[in-house]
């Protein structure tokens, strides 16, 4: 039977699940603290390719960063393990995915909307620069929200901190779009006054719905940053133009401080201030602990495999992944978006699902590689400029009911998109698509790939 095939892997007391993100140099999973039975994201990292790619440095100063920063705004780190090959960062799970996600799903925001993200973002960023610490990378795709919509600032990896003795900083760093002009000269730039340029962009954006520079090359792109070459859109109250005016100055001294946007009329209403920070005792021992025994100190990791099927999802897991109690969404439906994570529900056999993903990628002229339930699918991109990837995975929801998340590592959304699609007509032999029993059932609702 499926149900006896589960895979559970535990690393310490945590129960370790699905991937629910994944970047270059590490993958985040969901996990449960089996002593709370808490929720968490799992952060990780490969010692052997932190050290090829002689990140160690920057992988400490994030996590020490992450450690030290604690706000409502800021997602928090709750501690940092090493295993005999991995090092595992403890998170706290935000739930309400990318904000950047919702811009791409509804467009520009309701200016009383966007305000309350902007506002929220000032007291973060307050909080970090009052801490010495200047994130360098604000975006969107940094910014999550949380079950209650509330926003998050992650992703500290091009963060650095304030150096006694050094007032300007010189290393050229951040996402081009969102990047403050002085940043791309060779003369150094305060911090402080980078991420507040970073923040009008990020305002620009929640209120128009795109970006305020865009180019197809790069030196055009710098040439309208510098210049601080754009024009806001006729929906602009004239509160919000005379803001962002003031905070894409590309002069970084007559630019607008934070304090000084504190204190905008734009800015200052419906604000409710919260507590500036938890008042707390940070201790970096297990930080310092990973790494300066990076051989030696470990968790156990064990994996308890069960003829070996695929990874089971426990209850948490599908609450978390359905967005609350809403489990229509574990059915993949028709988006008018795109999405960069997807999946689809089978009733075959698991052995099943992979043989066919098997095939059809094949045909497609992919590359597979596989193991334990999880695919990659490799080829690429319809321009040949650029690998195009895929990761499958295979989850036992019940007995003889599994699902099978898709997400893209490398390659265009677009393109992804338009790949998933194409996927899915391919595998419609083992797709199981619920018959709708109920105009009030969400969960048997008929799904469309």
């Amino acid at each position: 039977m499926a149900g006896a095939a589960g895979r559970k892997k535990r690393v310490g007391r945590y129960e370790v699940g699905r991937t629910i993100g994944q970047g270059t140099f590490a993958r985040v999973k969901f996990a449960v603290d089996a002593d709370t039975g808490a929720a968490v994201a799992m952060k990780v990292l490969d010692k052997e390719t932190i050290l090829t790619h002689r990140m160690l440095h920057q992988i400490k100063r994030e996590i020490s960063i992450m450690k030290v920063v604690r706000h409502p705004n800021i997602v928090r780190l709750n501690e940092v393990l090493a295993g005999k090959t991995k090092i595992y960062i403890i998170l706290e799970l935000v739930t309400g995915g990318e904000l950047f996600d919702k811009i791409a799903r509804h467009g520009k925001l309701c200016e009383n909307e966007a305000r309350k993200y902007f506002q929220q973002l000032i007291d973060a960023i307050d909080y970090c620069h009052s801490k010495g610490v200047y994130h360098r990378d604000l975006k969107p795709e940094n910014l999550l929200l949380d079950a209650r919509g509330n926003l998050k600032v992650s992703d500290f990896g091009l963060s650095t901190l304030s150096q006694n003795g050094v007032g300007l900083l010189h290393t050229t760093c951040g996402t081009p779009n969102y990047v403050a002009p002085e940043v791309l000269g060779s003369n150094g730039y305060d911090g402080s006054a980078a991420d507040v340029w970073s923040c009008g962009v990020i305002l620009y954006v929640l209120m128009a719905g795109y970006l305020p520079f865009e180019e197809n090359d790069l030196p055009s792109l710098y040439g309208k940053i510098t210049a601080a070459q754009y024009s806001c859109p006729y929906w602009f109250s004239p509160g919000v133009n005379s803001l962002i005016q003031r905070i894409l100055d590309p002069n970084p001294r007559t630019r607008i401080t934070i304090e000084e946007i504190r204190a905008d009329p734009w800015f200052k209403k419906n604000y409710v201030a919260i507590r500036h920070g938890e008042d707390e005792s940070v201790s970096l021992d297990d930080v310092q602990a990973v790494f300066d025994n990076i051989e030696d100190k470990y968790v156990s990791e064990e994996v308890t495999h069960k003829d070996g099927g695929p990874l089971m999802m426990n209850a948490f897991e599908m609450i978390t992944l359905s967005q609350g109690l809403d489990l229509s969404s574990l059915f993949d439906r028709q988006q008018e978006f795109v999405k960069r994570q997807t999946r689809f529900v089978s009733r075959k056999p698991a052995k099943t699902i992979v043989a066919t993903i098997e095939v059809v990628a094949g045909s497609m002229g992919l590359k597979v590689h596989s193991q334990n339930y999880k695919l990659r699918l490799e080829g690429t991109s319809s321009n040949r400029m650029s690998q195009f990837a895929v990761v499958l995975e295979v989850f036992e929801v019940a007995p003889s009911l599994f699902m099978v998340d898709v997400r893209k590592v490398a390659g265009d959304t677009l393109e992804y998109d338009r790949f998933y699609k194409n996927l899915c007509s391919k595998l419609d032999t083992i797709i199981w698509r619920p018959v709708e029993v109920s105009a009030k059932s969400t969960l048997l609702t008929t799904t469309t790939c």
